[in-house]
């Protein structure tokens, strides 16, 4: 394929990915009430647990509804991960070689589930953490939570995390590519672990070692597993390339 022809596939690799996304979003809109529930849990049993009014409130009239767009978007593009990284898989596949091209089941399973697995992982354990730590730590005030504001912070979180929880993915890629192997990963391991760190502190809504932690450990063990994948699958294609030469 040429550059243009390339550049073209990109095109329609994009353009199906959202719409693959945008009708997952007209889905979760009729829905965007209950899962605005869904969303507010973490905040309101946390709230309720120190005795505090566990009410959200807006400053102008559309803001719920603009609430209830950008929630049902995010929602739209969790549940529309596979048919997006299965757009990912199509454009990447002219560059490979045919025995890999049968890895795209395993590629948009593996990839899917490790996106909403960090999102639920911030769903369930970082993002309640944090809010804990933020509402003891402002325990002589009285909070007045402003929907948006919250939002942005649960966004952040949770597509934060489901983008880190991609990080075995990106090395399979480049592994794959050539570009990075185990030994490679292995030698640069402190490097990673510094910005590891940086990602973390990033994405981490407060400034305590526990939360940090929290975000961090998983980026580390997820590092980790991708040392094994560029092993297994860097070492195949080295294989394939040997044979290749030699033949």
């Amino acid at each position: 394929m040429s550059f243009l022809e390339h550049l073209e596939e990109l095109r329609r690799c994009i353009f199906r990915a959202m719409a693959g996304v945008l009708v997952a979003f007209i889905a979760c809109f009729f829905y965007a009430d209950r899962i605005y529930g869904f969303m507010e849990k973490p905040l309101t049993q946390i709230l309720k647990a120190h005795g505090l009014d566990q009410r959200l409130v807006y400053h102008n009239p559309i803001d719920p509804f603009n609430l209830y767009v950008k929630l049902a978007l995010i929602c739209g593009l969790f549940a529309a991960s596979p048919w997006v990284f299965y757009q990912v898989w199509s454009f990447i596949r002219p560059g490979l070689y045919p025995r890999e091209r049968r890895y795209v089941v395993p590629f948009v399973a593996g990839t899917s589930a490790l996106f909403i697995l960090g999102g639920a992982f911030a769903y369930h354990w970082a993002f309640p953490i944090a809010l804990n730590f933020l509402i003891e730590y402002a325990h002589r005030f009285t909070p007045l939570i402003e929907i948006n504001e919250y939002f942005s912070l649960f966004a952040t979180v949770v597509l934060g995390l489901g983008l880190v929880f991609e990080l075995p993915t990106l090395i399979f890629f480049l592994s794959l590519l050539g570009v990075v192997n185990a030994r490679f990963l292995v030698r640069n391991f402190r490097y990673a672990i510094l910005i590891i760190a940086i990602v973390a502190l990033a994405i981490t809504p407060t400034s305590d070692i526990t939360t940090f932690l929290v975000f961090a450990a998983p980026m580390v063990g997820l590092y980790v597993l991708g040392i094994g994948i560029a092993y297994l699958f860097g070492k195949d294609r080295r294989d394939r390339r040997r044979r290749a030469a030699s033949a």
